[in-house]
């Protein structure tokens, strides 16, 4: 290795400025054990010392795209529409860098631009979670992870949403200098050096709907309002009258998953808004969930969540109000 890594951070036309400034700012807050800094981060465009629009202000980029093939390492943040082709020559040049051994890295939705040039055909790659289904549907030879924080296949590597940028970057600094240098670049972060849970703990899991006026519609009400009882497939079945093979097809059909898979998730939901909210021990809650065992609490929050419950209520734990003054 250089006894300088360059990075080359690529900013085409309506980049995301937190994407752009992320990887920039992390990367230069990394120092050697003797003070030196261990990279040389270079801003490059698409067009060469061009204006580029990254929403509220324009930047002017000093490098052109014949600075990648002099990276170390090249990264693509996102941009504010993704679906747009790329700029003449931008596939072409990453193309060249990744043949010559360049690691490549995407943030949040650079995702995209990283999948148009075809390198992450036939990999795992994530981007963020709000986008991972048309990331999917764009580019099917890509297996898309929408529970992570970030991918590391190697020479390529992706992360999530934008902050999740930061742990990717980390994660290549301890990659590239050791845990030590990483850990001293996070602390100038105020960042951990690696976070509890995936990107799985900020996805919002609505239930599937049942169509307006669906035979089904009363019997959801029925189950978001005693989510906590124990009910088996049998109890949902007798309530709407129908079998328990009828009810399970009729589910399929209508919100494409079964009737006890739609009640865990019920539950979850109940559960997150609980350890947001109360102060209430994860034991209670179980119960307050119908889940009754802890562990089986535990286990269920976990595959749904991708964290545990009290990683989840220490991330997103309302602060109490302050009382009123008299």
């Amino acid at each position: 290795m250089r006894s300088v890594h360059t990075v080359a951070v690529l900013a085409l036309d309506q980049v995301i400025p937190f994407d752009l400034s992320a990887p920039i700012d992390t990367f230069n807050w990394a120092r050697l054990p003797d003070g030196r800094s261990p990279y040389r981060v270079v801003v490059c465009s698409a067009g060469g010392r061009g204006e580029v629009s990254a929403g509220s202000f324009t930047l002017r980029a000093p490098y052109g795209l014949e600075a990648l093939a002099e990276a170390d390492t090249i990264i693509l943040p996102g941009t504010v529409d993704p679906t747009v082709p790329l700029p003449p020559g931008v596939a072409e040049a990453l193309r060249a860098a990744a043949a010559n051994g360049t690691r490549i890295a995407s943030i949040c939705v650079g995702a995209f631009i990283f999948a148009a040039t075809g390198l992450l055909d036939g990999l795992r790659a994530t981007t963020h979670w709000i986008a991972a289904e048309d990331l999917t549907r764009m580019f099917p030879a890509v297996t898309v992870d929408p529970n992570v924080l970030y991918v590391d296949n190697g020479q390529f590597l992706t992360s999530a949403g934008a902050a999740a940028a930061m742990d990717m970057c980390l994660h290549m600094i301890r990659m590239d200098f050791g845990s030590s240098v990483a850990a001293q670049t996070a602390r100038m972060s105020v960042m951990p050096l690696e976070r509890e849970g995936g990107q799985a703990q900020f996805i919002v899991h609505p239930q599937p709907p049942a169509p307006a006026g669906s035979a089904l519609e009363p019997l959801l009400e029925w189950l978001e309002e005693n989510a906590e009882r124990e009910l088996s497939l049998e109890d949902m079945a007798a309530r709407a009258g129908m079998s328990t093979r009828t009810l399970n097809r009729r589910f399929r059909e209508q919100t494409g998953t079964t009737p006890l898979q739609w009640l865990h998730r019920a539950r979850v939901r109940r559960a997150q808004l609980l350890l947001e909210t109360t102060d209430d021990p994860v034991e209670r809650i179980a119960v307050r969930t119908g889940f009754g065992s802890p562990t089986a609490f535990r286990d269920r929050f976990k595959r749904v969540v991708g964290t545990s419950p009290q990683a989840y209520r220490r991330a997103f734990q309302r602060p109490a109000q302050p009382a009123a003054v008299p």
